[in-house]
C-alpha cells in the first residue's frame, strides 16, 4: 500500500502549508514537461496531494489506509495519461487555495505576478581616433533618458506625502484570475495594472513625474574607454540605460568606431607601419628616424636589406595584460628611382659591370 506522507517526504502531523510546499517542490522536479522529469513520480505526488490536501479524504486515509472516494490517479485522461479531475477537489473542494502558476511557471514560461520588465537599453556610438583606441581614453556623454525622477527620488510621490497601499490589488501587488482549462480549474496571477506590480501607490502624486517615479532628463554619461580596444567592439554599462517604474534600469551599449590613420595599422598586439627607404642605404645600411604612437624612435638599416623585410621595435604596440605591450613592425619599402641622372645612371652600370 502507497505511503502518501513518505510519497511528499512529510511526517503524519505535516500541516497543510507543509503538505503543499512538498508537493511543489515534487511538482517542480518531476513534471514530465520538464527536463528530466518524471511521470510517474509526477502522478505519484499528484495522487498524494489530492489525498492528504483534502481533510476529509485525510481523515480517512490517516482511519483506513485508503479513501472511499479514490485518490486522483483513477482516471485515464487528462495529462500524460493522468485525470487532473481530483485536483479540482484537492485544489479547491475544501476551500484550499492553490495557484499552480507557482508550480508551473517555469514550465509554461509563467513567472512570479511581482516580476516586472527591466528599463530599456539604449545603444550609441563613440568614433575613437587611432591613438586613443590603443591607449584607452574617456568620453563624457550627454544623454537624453529616462531617469529617475529628481523630484521624488524615484517614489512617485510628492514630498511629505506617504507611499499607500494600493486599493485595487489590496497590496498585493497581483490580480488573481481564474479560469477553466481541461486539467482543471486554474488560479493566475497578472500584475496589477495600477501599482504595476508593487503593491503601493503615492498618496499624492509626484508634480513632476505624475507618480511614475520617472521622467526623461538629460543625463551625463561618464564612459571610460579601455586600452587597446578595436573597432565594432561594444562596451556594456549596467544600469546606464533607461529607468522604468517598478523596475531595474536597462543598460547602455557604446559601440566603437575607430578611425583609420594614415601611417599605421593594427596586426593583434601589434602595430604596423612602412619605411621607404634609398637603395643606397638598402645596399649600405643606414639609420631613419621613425614615427611611433610613443614618439620618435631611431632604427638602424642593416647593409643588404630586401625589400619588404620586417624590423621589430620591442614594446612599441597594443598593450595588453599587466603592463605588457606588443610591437611595432616596421616593413621596409625600398624607394627605386624612376629616372636616374646620367652621373647616377653610370654608377649603376659600373655595378652591373661588377655583378652587382
Amino acid at each position: 500500500m502507497k505511503n502518501y506522507y513518505d510519497i511528499l517526504g512529510v511526517g503524519k502531523t505535516a500541516s497543510e502549508e507543509e503538505i503543499k510546499s512538498a508537493f511543489r517542490k515534487l511538482a517542480h522536479k518531476y513534471h514530465p514537461d520538464k527536463k528530466g522529469g518524471d511521470e510517474a513520480k509526477f502522478k505519484e505526488a499528484s495522487e498524494a496531494y489530492a489525498v492528504l490536501s483534502d481533510k476529509k479524504k485525510r481523515a480517512e486515509y490517516d482511519t483506513y489506509g485508503k479513501t472511499f472516494a479514490g485518490g486522483a490517479g483513477s482516471g485515464a485522461g487528462g495529462f500524460g495519461g493522468f485525470d487532473f479531475s481530483g485536483f479540482q477537489n484537492g485544489f479547491g473542494g475544501q476551500g484550499v487555495e492553490f495557484d499552480l502558476g507557482d508550480i508551473f511557471g517555469d514550465v509554461f514560461g509563467g513567472g512570479s505576478a511581482r516580476s516586472s520588465s527591466r528599463g530599456r537599453d539604449i545603444s550609441i556610438d563613440i568614433e575613437l581616433s587611432f591613438r586613443e583606441s590603443i591607449f584607452g581614453t574617456e568620453r563624457r556623454v550627454l544623454l537624453s533618458k529616462m531617469s529617475t525622477c529628481e523630484e521624488c527620488a524615484g517614489s512617485g510621490a510628492k514630498k511629505g506625502s506617504k507611499i499607500v497601499s494600493c486599493n485595487h490589488c489590496n497590496g498585493k501587488g497581483a490580480i488573481k484570475e481564474t479560469r477553466n482549462t481541461f486539467f482543471g480549474q486554474f488560479v493566475s496571477s497578472r500584475p496589477c495594472a495600477t501599482c504595476r506590480g508593487s503593491g503601493t501607490v503615492p498618496e499624492t502624486p509626484c508634480a513632476r513625474c505624475r507618480g511614475e517615479g520617472v521622467s526623461k532628463r538629460e543625463e551625463e554619461i561618464h564612459a571610460v574607454i579601455p586600452s587597446g580596444i578595436q573597432d565594432g567592439e561594444m562596451i556594456r554599462m549596467p544600469g546606464k540605460g533607461e529607468v522604468a517604474r517598478g523596475s531595474s534600469p536597462g543598460d547602455l551599449y557604446i559601440k566603437i568606431h575607430v578611425k583609420q590613420e594614415r601611417d599605421f595599422t593594427r596586426d593583434g598586439v601589434n602595430i604596423l607601419t612602412t619605411l621607404p627607404i634609398k637603395l643606397s642605404d638598402a645596399l649600405l645600411g643606414g639609420e631613419y628616424r621613425i614615427r611611433t604612437l610613443d614618439g620618435e624612435e631611431t632604427i638602424t638599416i642593416t647593409p643588404g636589406i630586401l625589400h619588404g623585410d620586417m624590423l621589430r621595435v620591442k614594446g612599441k604596440g597594443v598593450p595588453h595584460g599587466r603592463g605588457s605591450r606588443g610591437d611595432l613592425l616596421v616593413r621596409i619599402a625600398i624607394d627605386i628611382p624612376k629616372k636616374l641622372s646620367k652621373e647616377a645612371r653610370a654608377l649603376v652600370e659600373k655595378l652591373r659591370a661588377e655583378g652587382i
